[in-house]
């Protein structure tokens, strides 16, 4: 607890239980990790907490933002954050809510899926898509791969179709699952995208972005693994001209 949410909690007094959110430590975090990886953008998961003066804050420090629905996407918009900041980084989506979001100017979509590729072609022509991919998520307290992503060579065959049907098959995702304590998760899982974008570059597609997914364990009641050691631990290819990471 940090001094200030002391200070909070002491004077207002506010009805238990309660969430109370320090938007000065949120900004110092934010910072750490875009200097512990300064080739990426970092990419906010609304799903961790929607409050707009959250957002603000982040949005001021020049954050971009990873929204699971058309609802998150809206949530952004009003509080002022350009729909080219804005992921729809959900596979599964409804076609209402991929033209909504297209509407208001998102341009840039997740799948893994021959059916959610078919989708986006028609209510999103010519956006950027990213595919994301299975990998292992040994290490985590919330392993996310039972539920999302496909094999490398389903990854490549949705890539190709991708650009077939008009739209910008623009890169790769993973995630090595929430709490994640193996730094060499992010090490195996790069490379395992890496086969994909080699696939890719042979058959004359040039994909940009690595989306690495988060996962970077945070402090509870213990301490978790240092950022800076994390990555010390997991050095990336470059496997494309910009790195997309989520928060």
């Amino acid at each position: 607890m940090t001094p200030k949410i002391s200070r909070f909690l002491a004077e207002k007094r506010p009805p238990m239980p309660c969430l109370v959110v320090d938007l000065d430590r949120v900004a110092v975090n934010y910072m750490a990790l875009r200097e512990t990886l300064p080739e990426a953008e970092i990419y906010y998961a609304m799903k961790a907490n929607p409050a707009p003066p959250l957002l603000g804050t982040l949005a001021d420090l020049d954050s971009s933002f990873d929204a699971a629905s058309a609802e998150e996407v809206e949530q952004c918009l009003d509080v002022g954050i350009a729909p080219e900041r804005i992921s729809y980084g959900n596979t599964i989506k409804k076609r209402r809510d991929i033209a909504r979001a297209y509407d208001r100017g998102v341009r840039l979509f997740a799948f893994n899926s021959d059916e959610e590729l078919d989708k986006l072609a028609a209510e999103a022509p010519g956006a950027r898509v990213f595919c994301r991919i299975l990998t292992s998520s040994d290490g985590a307290d919330w392993p996310l791969s039972r539920k999302f992503g496909c094999d490398l060579e389903m990854a490549r065959d949705l890539m190709l179709k991708a650009a077939d049907k008009g739209l910008e098959a623009h890169g790769i995702s993973f995630h090595v699952g929430s709490q994640q304590t193996d730094p060499e998760q992010w090490e195996i899982a790069i490379d395992r995208a890496a086969m994909v974008f080699s696939d890719l570059r042979d058959r004359g597609l040039r994909p940009k972005m690595l989306n690495l997914g988060g996962g970077f364990p945070a402090r509870y009641r213990g301490d978790s693994l240092p950022l800076h050691h994390r990555r010390s631990r997991c050095r990336p290819h470059r496997s494309g001209a910009d790195l997309a990471q989520g928060l």
